[in-house]
């Protein structure tokens, strides 16, 4: 797949923070060829950075980006998703891959705008991607098939790992995975303030709160074993542990969380209707 992915040619459109984090990694593993990648961003001053950066094409223009491209990875926000689209229309064949990471955008939406039954594959990495740990969940369009939903694949997965769901769990995506690495951090950062309570220097409590969160969320996907059996192996009888969780279950830490994912579930169904 590598190898036939460096052949084709891809346009990135809106190559900010997630689109940017893309690009840089597919450049860097050299699943993309730079010669063959064309990227957009709003400012003429930006692109020439990014251009020097990169060592791609860059353009402000968006229907110039696109022309003769294999793929176009749609990183636009969702709320200009339609208008990019009119714009880029015409470009568009039966030929030409579009995979979307803008949130909450529906594929048949994307098709209604692209036209000319071009294939669609719907996309929902996260900014953890950065480090090639991210997490990615895709699904198809009416006009995709499977070789579509592969090379989709192997570009997400190129970032961290990659899940093929239902349309109908793509704002469940946004709001778990996509969301998820703030709520996170939030609760990394608490962990280290807690060290720095109890007598820890700052440095030395993050990383400790670090590595203890990336080792625990190894273990569940190395072993595959359900967090609460890992919980259980790590809470002795009568010992510090279970007064912890003690806190934790009257602090009602769970339903909080659970209730920051439905809301942010919620609220990704919602964003492509606003202005």
């Amino acid at each position: 797949m590598t190898k036939k992915l460096t052949d084709k040619k891809l346009a990135v459109l809106g190559a900010g923070k997630l689109g940017g984090i893309l690009l840089r990694a597919y450049l860097k593993q050299g699943l993309f060829s730079a010669k063959h990648v064309t990227a957009t961003v709003k400012h003429g001053d930006k692109a020439a950075s990014l251009e020097k950066e990169l060592g791609v094409a860059t353009t402000t223009d968006n229907r110039k980006a696109v022309h003769g491209a294999d793929i176009v990875l749609l990183g636009v926000k969702p709320q200009v998703v339609g208008e990019v689209l009119r714009e880029i229309a015409p470009e568009l064949s039966a030929d030409t891959l579009v995979i979307s990471v803008a949130a909450s955008v529906p594929t048949n939406y994307i098709e209604q705008h692209a036209g000319a039954k071009v294939p669609v594959v719907r996309a929902m990495p996260n900014t953890c991607s950065r480090v090639h740990t991210g997490m990615t969940g895709i699904c198809s369009g009416a006009h995709a098939s499977a070789a579509h939903l592969e090379i989709a694949r192997a570009m997400f997965d190129a970032v961290g790992r990659t899940v093929v769901v239902d349309e109908k769990h793509m704002d469940a995506v946004t709001g778990l995975s996509a969301s998820g690495p703030a709520f996170a951090y939030i609760i990394l950062e608490s962990f280290a303030e807690a060290g720095v309570k109890v007598g820890l220097p700052r440095d030395v409590s993050t990383l400790l709160a670090a590595q203890m969160m990336k080792g625990a969320a190894s273990v569940v996907l190395e072993t595959g074993d359900h967090p609460a059996l890992l919980k259980d192996s790590v809470t002795t009888p009568a010992g510090c542990t279970i007064d912890g969780i003690m806190e934790l279950e009257e602090g009602k830490l769970r339903v909080t969380l659970i209730k920051a994912v439905v809301k942010a579930t919620h609220r990704a169904g919602e964003l492509l209707f606003e202005k």
